[in-house]
């Protein structure tokens, strides 16, 4: 030792280190070096100073383990061997390993370099099976001015590229651990992982964040090991850490090793990190790992997964692997140039978009699959706009959620088991929600569009609700300019929604108007949809109809259409959506309720020898355009019995070309068959019922098969209740 001191003292210019000689296997002790370079000496490592064999500058063999105690450059013309089992290691936070050499790399079989940062630059990289390097918890400090280690001590995960989970929950907040950062560099993530969070302020036991890996390879990376850049696990002391930063550039990505940032499992599981991989061709056999940590303290609630981003395809990927979790990963503002070509979310991954406005486009698909879930807008304020834009927009056991309005363009649209909900709160400064799909628009297994304010579905080619649960729905409906809509056996068209509020809000002030609309006699030419307008539900400007399922509203226009065909299984009802009052309304007296009347007079309720008579005619026989009248109940406990709604199919200017029923047209008034009883049960009179609707068909022929039915018939009254007219 005395020798190599004064070794050291004599060649001044070069690095100095403290070299225990050790050959072998990574189980005995390696060699231990202190570099100077950040110190001010501008060397660079030889060869010989990581006690190698050969020359940097042609081929430099590593058979021996190394540590080191600081910030490491290695750079040289020639290539690098890392012989198999060889550790190469700086186990140091935010310490940084650079082989920087112009030939090839070669990694052996379970050779590892570990250290908070990694940087590897040469023509070839080759990392040999159950190689790796390692950045698991070993993060240097986040960036400046970030909130990814949560504060408090309820053990939440940290967050990077997706939010820390957090186990604290109530019934009126949402909570999270560690926030996410470093949106702006998602297509060159560089920013280490954040911490977990403490479970009792008297520890400091919690999950670090993962380190950060850039490789950077003018032709191949051969990766049958694995790269992590993973947050550190903490059990049930404390949170997760969140995941680094994983960088890969290359012509080619071989292999089947795996490339992980995912967030570190704790008390609240860490977010995943950010991986980009710009990479002209990669084989799928490469796995790419960014989801959240698992959650001791709320197994259902792991950490949000982290962003992949393949910067060739300009493409984003959120996925969770399947670790299901309330805990949501958000996202910013989007490029305009250049466009990004697909957004994918995938395996439980929930998206949030907590922007009031935003417009997602991409030049080829968005697409949402298996459990996985976009939210557009904050559920406190929803008064959001946002728009979709994609060639084609998929979903599979999904949901997007808006809080607000949507609008969407898209060529097609293909929903398996998925929902889109759109929730404005009947607000009417929220603008109408529209669905621009050019082509085709399928829902099958169960897929449901709804929406408790104005929705307008547009396009130019197919719409399809195949079969049971398949369901569109608005509080105002509009279906135009398809040349085909198809509704399936089971399958629901409904505008508005079934609740009081909803239908009262649309029919309210048709109820006690004489004034027959002329939006429904003479509609406009063109389709759209807002709050001025008569109708609940229209179909406007659509080739051919097929109605196997159930076409239901208060107010239903069919117009500038070709052919309308109801089958055996199909059904267009108004019944019991029209007006809880109304110009017929039927009355409740001293335990007698009589039916409400329109057509005909409703039938009068008698009670103990009082009689209630029955709701008045109104409207015009040959020319009708009114709502069907309710039946007064006896209190508030008992609501109203509702009218039938009105059907208008066709105009005066645009007669139906066809209309071929097979199966019904209904607007009948509800029933009311039970008894009024008091509160000890014993017998106080009945209520009447609802009176029919209003069919109204404009047409040029009507087909009529024996079992079709067109019914306007007036709704039962109770045992003591007139019914309706």
């Amino acid at each position: 030792m005395l020798e190599l001191v004064l070794l050291c003292v004599l060649l001044v210019s070069a690095p100095c280190f403290s070299i225990s000689q050790y050959r072998g296997t990574e189980l005995e002790s390696p060699v231990r070096l202190s570099s100077d370079v950040d110190s001010g000496n501008s060397g660079y490592l030889t060869c010989q100073d990581l006690d190698g064999v050969g020359s940097l500058n042609t081929t430099c063999t590593l058979n021996s383990n190394l540590r080191f105690d600081s910030d490491v450059y290695v750079n040289g013309t020639g290539n690098l061997n890392i012989l198999a089992h060889v550790l190469v290691d700086c186990p140091i936070e935010g310490c940084m390993i650079t082989f920087n050499v112009s030939g090839n790399i070669h990694v052996g079989e379970s050779a590892r370099i570990v250290a908070g940062s990694v940087v590897l630059s040469a023509i070839n990289l080759t990392m040999d099976s159950n190689s790796s390097i390692y950045t698991t918890a070993l993060a240097g400090p986040p960036p400046s001015q970030t909130s990814g280690t949560p504060v408090g001590t309820d053990g939440a995960g940290g967050g990077h590229g997706g939010r820390g989970a957090s186990c604290v929950k109530s019934n009126t907040s949402t909570y999270w651990g560690g926030d996410v950062y470093a949106w702006s560099s998602l297509q060159e993530p560089w920013s280490y992982g954040s911490e977990g969070g403490v479970k009792a302020s008297a520890t400091n036991i919690r999950g670090k964040g993962g380190g950060r890996v850039k490789l950077i390879l003018k032709d191949t990376i051969q990766l049958n090991g694995s790269v992590s850049a993973d947050g550190g696990d903490s059990g049930e002391e404390g949170g997760g850490g969140s995941g680094g930063s994983i960088c890969f550039r290359a012509v080619k990505l071989k292999g089947y090793g795996r490339i992980s940032a995912s967030g570190g499992k704790g008390w609240g599981g860490g977010g995943g990190g950010r991986i980009s991989l710009d990479c002209y061709s990669i084989q799928e056999d490469v796995r790419v790992l960014v989801h959240g940590g698992a959650s001791i303290g709320c197994p259902q609630n792991a950490g949000a997964a982290g962003t992949y981003f393949n910067a060739e395809l300009v493409s984003l990927r959120v996925g969770n692997d399947n670790m299901t979790t309330e805990t949501e990963t958000p996202l910013l503002d989007f490029p305009t140039r250049p466009l990004w070509s697909n957004i994918y979310v995938d395996n439980h991954a929930k998206v949030l978009v907590p922007l009031l406005w935003t417009r997602m486009q991409v030049r080829g698909q968005i697409s949402l699959y298996r459990g996985s879930s976009i939210v557009f807008g904050l559920s406190k304020f929803p008064i959001s706009e946002f728009e979709l834009v994609a060639e084609e927009l998929l979903m599979s056991n999904s949901v997007i959620k808006v809080f607000g309005a949507l609008r969407l363009v898209t060529k097609m649209l293909l929903m398996l088991n998925s929902v889109i909900k759109i929730d404005g709160e009947g607000n009417p400064a929220v603008p109408s929600s529209v669905l621009e799909v050019r082509n085709l628009a399928v829902l099958t297994e169960k897929s449901v569009i709804a929406s408790n304010a104005n929705l307008g579905v547009y396009g130019q080619g197919m719409l399809t609700l195949t079969g049971p649960g398949d369901a569109i729905k608005g509080q105002r409906l509009s279906l135009s300019q398809f040349y085909n809509i198809t509704v399936g056996p089971g399958s629901i068209i409904q505008a508005p929604l079934d609740d009081k509020e909803s239908k009262t809000e649309v029919t309210q002030a048709l109820c006690e108007s004489k004034t027959c609309p002329i939006d429904l006699i003479s509609p406009p030419d063109d389709c759209h949809v807002n709050y001025t307008l008569s109708f609940s539900l229209q179909i406007c400007r659509v080739e051919d109809i097929l109605v196997s399922g159930l076409v239901k509203g208060s107010i239903i226009q069919i117009h500038r259409a070709r052919s309308v065909v109801v089958t055996d299984e199909g059904l267009i009802t108004a019944s019991e959506f029209g007006c809880s009052d109304g110009l017929g309304k039927g009355l409740y007296s001293n335990g007698a309720g009589s039916g409400a009347g329109h057509g005909g007079r409703g039938g009068s309720g008698l009670f103990n020898g009082r009689v209630c008579n029955g709701g008045h005619t109104y409207g015009d026989p040959d020319f009708p355009c009114e709502l069907g009248s309710g039946a007064e109940s006896p209190d508030k406990s008992y609501e109203n019995v509702i009218g039938g709604g009105m059907i208008v199919i066709g105009s005066i200017q645009f007669p139906l070309l066809m209309l071929n029923l097979r199966g019904s047209l209904s607007s009948d008034g509800q029933s009311f068959e039970k008894p009024i009883a008091s509160g000890n049960r014993s017998l106080v009179g009945g209520v009447g019922g609802g009176s029919g609707g209003t069919i109204l068909l404009f047409l040029q022929m009507l087909e009529l098969s024996n079992n079709s039915s067109l019914s306007v018939q007036g709704g039962r009254g109770g045992p003591l209740g007139g019914g309706g007219g």
